[in-house]
C-alpha cells in the first residue's frame, strides 16, 4: 500500500509476518507534515494487526537517511497554533512507535539531522552503516530538540544527549552514535546492512507475540506520560519557530540549501 502524499510518499508492504513501512521525500527524505501523519497512522496499523509480526522503518534509497523538518514547512509557521501542530507531528509518530506493540528495527543506511535522530532513537533495533553520521542541529536555527529530546535521551543518556543538543552544528559519526547506544549494529557496506536486517526481522516473525509485546512494555517503561509532555514540548517549539532568530537562520540554511542544489 502507497499512500502518495505532495512529493513524497509512505509505501507499506508485509510479507511473512514482516511489515515493510518506507517513506520518501525529494529533499533528502524530509519530514513535512503530511508524511508524519502517514507513518504515525501506518505504525499504528500495523502494530494492531496479527498478519505483522516485527516492523522495519526505512527511507528511501541509499543516501541521507533523514534530513529532519522541512525549511519551507517551518517558514511557512504563522502561529503559535500552527507551530504546536507542526512539531506535534513528530511527537504523534515517537508516541505511535513507543506503544506500538511490535519490535520496530530501523534500517539506517545515512545522515540522520534534527527529528531524525529522534526517529532513530525511537526504534527499538537500529542497524546503520558506517556512514550514517548524526546531528540534533535544531539549536541552530533558534529552536531546540524539546519533542525528540525524551527519546533521545532515554537511548543515549543525559551526557550525550546535551553534547549533541548543544552543539548542533557538528556531525558526530556513526561509531560516536554506536558506542552511545543510538546503534545497535554498524556495517560497512549495504548488502551486510541489509542481510542483518533480513536475519533479525525473520527470526523476529518466528518469536512469540506474547512474549516480544511484554518485553516492549518492559524497555519503555516510565513513558506513560509522553502523550502529554510530547504535547507541551511541540507548544514550546511551536513558539520558539515563530522568533526572529528563527526565521532568520532558516531562511539563511534554505537558501543556502537552494544554493548548493
Amino acid at each position: 500500500m502507497i499512500q502518495q502524499v505532495k512529493e513524497g510518499y509512505v509505501k507499506t508492504e508485509t510479507h511473512n509476518g514482516v511489515t515493510t513501512i518506507e517513506f520518501f521525500h525529494p529533499k533528502a527524505n524530509a519530514l513535512p507534515v503530511k508524511i508524519l501523519e502517514e507513518l504515525a497512522k501506518e505504525i499504528h496499523f500495523a502494530g494492531t494487526h496479527d498478519d505483522s509480526k516485527v516492523i522495519i522503518l526505512k527511507s528511501e534509497g541509499n543516501g541521507t537517511f533523514c534530513s529532519g523538518a522541512p525549511f519551507d514547512e517551518l517558514l511557512a509557521i504563522k502561529t503559535e497554533s500552527e507551530g504546536a501542530k507542526f512539531f506535534s507531528g513528530f511527537a504523534n509518530v515517537i508516541n505511535a512507535m513507543r506503544k506500538c506493540p511490535k519490535f520496530i528495527i530501523g534500517r539506517i543506511q545515512g545522515k540522520c539531522v534534527g527529528g531524525a535522530v529522534g526517529l532513530v532513537a525511537a526504534v527499538d533495533y537500529a542497524i546503520a552503516l558506517d556512514k550514517a553520521d548524526i546531528r540534533l542541529s535544531e539549536l541552530a536555527i533558534g529552536i531546540g530538540p524539546f519533542v525528540i529530546g525524551p527519546v533521545v535521551e532515554r537511548k543515549i543518556g543525559t551526557a550525550a544527549f546535551s553534547a549533541l543538543a548543544i552543539d548542533a552544528t557538528n556531525l558526530r559519526n556513526s561509531d560516536w552514535a554506536k558506542r552511545k547506544g543510538l546503534f545497535a549494529e554498524l556495517h560497512e557496506d549495504i548488502q551486510t546492512m541489509d542481510e542483518s536486517i533480513g536475519r533479525l526481522a525473520a527470526t523476529l516473525s518466528h518469536s512469540n507475540p506474547k512474549a516480544m509485546s511484554e518485553m516492549k512494555k518492559m524497555f519503555w517503561k516510565g513513558t506513560d506520560h509522553w502523550d502529554e509532555l510530547l504535547k507541551e514540548r511541540a507548544a514550546i517549539s511551536g513558539k520558539l519557530v515563530l522568533s526572529e532568530f528563527s526565521k532568520k537562520a532558516i531562511e539563511r540554511l534554505n537558501l543556502r540549501a537552494s544554493q548548493s542544489n
